[in-house]
C-alpha cells in the first residue's frame, strides 16, 4: 500500500478565525461562475501560483491570501536553513526529549512511514548528507559538487528516522548522525494542507502548484485543468494532462536541479545509498490523490530509476507514472497513457505495468 494521509487542517493563529468565518459563510453562498482569478507569491524558494475559480474578486483575493499565510506559516517551521529546524536538530543532536512545532511533529510521522514505504530512498533524515551539495541556486554556473570525503561520512552512517522516538507530543533523538531535512515533502504538504484549507471554506473549484508539484480540484469554468508535462530538459512540453475532481501531479527532473561544473551539467536529486546524484531516470512524473503521495514517489522511482521503477511504483501503490530514462525513453503506465495527450510522438516509449506482487500459487502468463 502507499503511504497516504488523514485530511488535516493547520494549526492557525488566533487572529485569523475571524476572517476564516467570513470567508467561509461568503464562499457557500457564491453560486455564479466567474473568470479563473491567478495569484503568485514565492515560498520554499519557488513560485507558487494559485488559480481560483468561482469566486468573486474580493473572495478570490481573500482566499489567495489565506494560502499565502499558509505557505508562510509552515516555510517559517519547515525551512532546512530557519531557526525552527536549526533548533529541532540541535536538540535531536544532543539525545534529550524535546517538544518541537507541531507542524514538525507532524512530518517526523510522516518521514518514518515514508523511509519505510520507500525502502529507504526517501528520507527526512538525510540533513548532513545534503548540505554539502546546497548552493547559491541563483547561480548555477559556479556550483561544484563536494568532494567525496565529505559525502562518505553521512552515508556511511546511514542515519535512520527510526532513531527518532516520538512520545506523545516529545521527540528524541537517538542518533547523532541524523539531521532532518524536509525539503523531499515541505512543498507537497504544504499544497495538501493548503487545498484542504480551500475545501473547508467552501472552495470547490483550485488549482495550487509549486515548482513540480501541484493539486487540483473541481474544474476550470467547466472544463479539466489541462496541465503540461515538460521534457526533462524543461525546453518543451512533452505531454499535457487532464485533471478533475481532486487530483495531483509531481515531477520531478534533473533540470530542475541541475548545477554546471566545468561546463558539464548535473543535478542535486541524491540517490542516500551513494550520496551522488542518481543517473537511473532524468524525469518522472507521478499521478495521484495527494500531492505528498505523488511527489514523495516521484522521488523514490527516480532514485530507483528504469531498471527497478516498476517493482517499487508497485510497492508505493502508484498506478499512472512516466519515467523517462537517462536515454531518453519514455516508460509510461498504461493507466496514464490512456490519458496522457503527448505532444513529442517522436520520442522511444514502452508501455508497461508495475510489477504488481503475483498471488501465491499462480502465475502472470496467459492462460
Amino acid at each position: 500500500m502507499g503511504f497516504r494521509l488523514s485530511p488535516s487542517s493547520l494549526v492557525r493563529p488566533a487572529r485569523a478565525l475571524p476572517l476564516l468565518l467570513v470567508l467561509s459563510v461568503a464562499l457557500v453562498a457564491c453560486r455564479d461562475k466567474t473568470p479563473v482569478m491567478l495569484s503568485h507569491f514565492t515560498a520554499f524558494e519557488t513560485q507558487v501560483d494559485v488559480s481560483l475559480v468561482a469566486l468573486t474578486r474580493d473572495q478570490a483575493e481573500r482566499a489567495a491570501a489565506l494560502v499565502a499565510q499558509d505557505f508562510a506559516y509552515l516555510e517559517r517551521d519547515w525551512a532546512s536553513d530557519g531557526e525552527a529546524m536549526d533548533r529541532v536538530n540541535r536538540l535531536l543532536a544532543q539525545g534529550e526529549p524535546f517538544v518541537p512545532p507541531p507542524s514538525v511533529l507532524r512530518l517526523v510521522r510522516l518521514g518514518q512511514r515514508l523511509e519505510i514505504e520507500s525502502e529507504g530512498l526517501v528520507s527526512l533524515g538525510l540533513g548532513r548528507l545534503m548540505r554539502p551539495w546546497e548552493g547559491d541556486t541563483a547561480t548555477t554556473a559556479s556550483r561544484h559538487p563536494p568532494g567525496r570525503e565529505r559525502i562518505s561520512a553521512p552515508v556511511a552512517s546511514a542515519p535512520s528516522m527510526a532513531a527518532i522516538e516520538i512520545e506523545g507530543l516529545t521527540l528524541c533523538g537517538r542518533d547523532p548522525a541524523l539531521s532532518l531535512d524536509l525539503s523531499p515533502v515541505a512543498r507537497s504538504q504544504a499544497i495538501d494542507l493548503a487545498i484542504q484549507h480551500l475545501k473547508d471554506l467552501g472552495v470547490r473549484n483550485a488549482l495550487i502548484q509549486a515548482g513540480g508539484e501541484l493539486r487540483a480540484i473541481g474544474e476550470r469554468s467547466g472544463q479539466p485543468w489541462r496541465v503540461p508535462v515538460l521534457h526533462p530538459s524543461g525546453s518543451a512540453v512533452l505531454a499535457i494532462v487532464s485533471l478533475r475532481g481532486d487530483e495531483a501531479l509531481a515531477t520531478l527532473a534533473e533540470q530542475g536541479h541541475a548545477f554546471t561544473d566545468q561546463g558539464r551539467s548535473d543535478h542535486a536529486i541524491l540517490d542516500p545509498r551513494t550520496g551522488l546524484p542518481a543517473t537511473g531516470a532524468r524525469s518522472v512524473t507521478v499521478l495521484s490523490t495527494e500531492a505528498t503521495h505523488a511527489a514523495t514517489a516521484a522521488r523514490a522511482l527516480f532514485i530507483a530509476g528504469a531498471k527497478d521503477w516498476r517493482r517499487l511504483a508497485a510497492r508505493l501503490g502508484v498506478r499512472q507514472v512516466l519515467l523517462v530514462d537517462a536515454e531518453g525513453r519514455l516508460h509510461l503506465t498504461p493507466s496514464l497513457a490512456e490519458r496522457l495527450e503527448r505532444l513529442d510522438v517522436e520520442a522511444p516509449i514502452e508501455i508497461v505495468e508495475p510489477e504488481w506482487p503475483t498471488p501465491a500459487g499462480l502465475d502472470d502468463r496467459p492462460s
